[in-house]
């Protein structure tokens, strides 16, 4: 029975894995159609979300399904609780991903993004598409170091969501209030992005240890 349970729980952890490989592609693309206006890429990001909602949806049922039949404890039922967070994590990742592309299509056919802000928005799509597939990396490894790699990068992308108040807040900066707005959910939704990244580790983290640090210190809380 225990076998079997483990083998289920192979199963889930591989198709978290893949949905944080979706979330890192819908980030990609959605980045690429906001900095080159490209309405055919937002598109594609809005339609991919499908794919990660119902990856969420079968994950949760079979998780519950493990739950009622097995009825795990210790570790067995932190891997299975975890594993149900995870996935609400990744599902809102897709979600801001798909943000992204919608400043980008409501913009189109201009480029939403000003020229002193993009190489910024490059990095901060760089930032968080290598941090969805980190994260995905530490649900399968289980790897502490790499989980708490996760903070450093959050902080980098902390970093450079504070740099576009700087720039917009500078006595130079003419740009209207709506590109303001625009920049400003733009940022918040990178950040976070990386802040669900930095949740799924925490959610690894509990696995392993049993410790709630996820609850206490999550980012955005």
């Amino acid at each position: 029975m225990r076998e079997a349970f483990h083998e289920q729980l192979e199963e889930v952890t591989g198709r978290l894995v893949g949905m944080t490989r979706k979330a890192g592609e819908q980030i990609k693309v959605a980045t690429t159609a906001l900095l080159e206006a490209d309405i055919q890429l937002a598109d594609q990001t809005v339609a991919g979300d499908a794919a990660i909602n119902r990856d969420q949806l079968e994950v949760d049922e079979r998780v519950l399904g493990m739950m009622a039949r097995q009825a795990p404890v210790a570790q067995d039922l932190r891997a299975v609780l975890s594993a149900m967070r995870s996935t609400s994590d990744i599902e809102r990742m897709g979600d801001l991903a798909v943000h992204v592309a919608k400043i980008a299509r409501m913009r189109y056919p201009d480029i939403a993004v000003p020229e002193e802000f993009r190489e910024t928005f490059h990095h901060m799509g760089d930032t968080a598409e290598a941090m969805a597939l980190k994260a995905g990396t530490v649900l399968r490894t289980r790897d502490l170091e790499a989980a708490d790699e996760l903070a450093t990068d959050d902080d980098e992308m902390d970093r450079l969501h504070r740099s576009l108040f700087q720039v917009m807040f500078d006595s130079g900066w003419s740009r209207s209030v709506e590109v303001a707005v625009d920049i400003a959910l733009l940022g918040r939704y990178y950040e976070r992005f990386a802040d669900h990244a930095v949740h799924i580790a925490m959610n690894v983290r509990y696995l392993v240890t049993g410790e709630l640090e996820w609850a206490d210190s999550a980012p955005g809380h």
